[in-house]
């Protein structure tokens, strides 16, 4: 019981820095538009990965469809099984219009999230969520494109890994758009990927 309030208690902490790291990036309303607020231009870019579908996922190879981009790691007691699962819902939710946009799910533990580990995981989640991974040097640098955060945790058990809980949004071009928060209304994640599809 004390493990889980624990846990639930550094979500709280991922969740409240995230949200200082985008005021201080000035993105002060997430979920809505940003492209005129300022630093919003400077979240993304270039990237390129092992993609659990085969070979890489590159923000290149991504660019034509709008995105939303979440980073996590299949070990994660909570945040991120329950934000992967939220965005399944959301999928079901979009229907046919999910096949416009492109969930990726990428690990900041590539020390045990192997391709097999990531293809097994994210097979309990919507097919549409492909997982990503990489080097050490890679996901450090894609987190610092992205101003993710994520420090490991070191316990007797092993380790754990403190991260950013915000999934990203990203236009058809690879520009920041907007966020999603953890554990946002589903109402509100629906709406705002649909207006993410049809670019407004």
């Amino acid at each position: 019981m004390l493990r889980v309030i624990r846990l639930g208690a550094w979500a709280a902490v991922v969740v409240l820095a995230t949200v200082l790291l985008l005021s201080l990036a000035g993105i002060h309303f997430p979920g809505q538009q940003t492209a005129s607020l300022p630093l919003a231009a400077s979240i993304g870019g270039p990237f390129e990965l092992a993609s659990t579908r085969g070979g890489t996922i590159s923000s290149e190879s991504l660019k034509g469809k709008p995105m939303a981009v979440f980073f996590g790691y299949t070990f994660c007691p909570d945040v991120c099984p329950t934000t992967l699962l939220d965005l399944s819902t959301a999928i079901k939710h979009l229907g046919a219009d999910a096949d416009s946009m492109n969930f990726v799910f990428i690990s900041v533990d590539p020390a045990r999230d192997t391709i097999e580990q990531l293809q097994l995981y994210l097979s309990s989640f919507d097919p549409h969520i492909v997982g990503a991974t990489g080097t050490e040097v890679q996901i450090a640098d894609v987190t610092r494109r992205y101003r993710a955060i994520y420090e490991k945790v070191t316990s007797k058990d092993g380790y754990t890994i403190n991260h950013t809980a915000t999934t990203y949004l990203m236009d058809a071009q690879g520009r920041f758009h907007s966020t999603l928060s953890y554990q946002e209304k589903p109402e509100n994640v629906v709406a705002k990927l649909k207006r993410l599809i049809s670019g407004v």
